[in-house]
């Protein structure tokens, strides 16, 4: 995962990167982070917000249900990656990109 470090301490990226550990995808129980579902998180210190990239949209099912059933799963990891981030971050605003 690929972290724009401009405005970045040391700090805060161990923090993202703990986040990201800690947040487990609710059908095989593995960290958000080993995943990649998370390709990149910018950080703006002007607008007070993280930025988060992810890849998850794109690796859809082609069935229909199939395709429900994994976006529900990605709803539950997006609500708990902003949930972690808000927690870790809290003066700052969280938005998927």
């Amino acid at each position: 995962m690929e972290k724009e470090e401009a405005g970045m301490s040391p700090e805060m990226i161990r923090k993202i990167d703990a986040v990201l550990e800690k947040i487990k995808d609710p059908e095989s129980g593995l960290p958000v982070a080993q995943l990649g579902l998370v390709r990149r998180v910018r950080y703006s210190e002007k607008e007070k917000r993280f930025y988060i990239f992810t890849d998850a949209y794109r690796h859809l099912p082609h069935c229909v249900t199939c395709a429900a059933i994994a976006e529900t799963i990605i709803a539950t990891i997006v609500r708990d990656v902003t949930a972690e981030f808000q927690k870790e971050f809290p003066n700052l605003t969280v938005e998927f990109v």
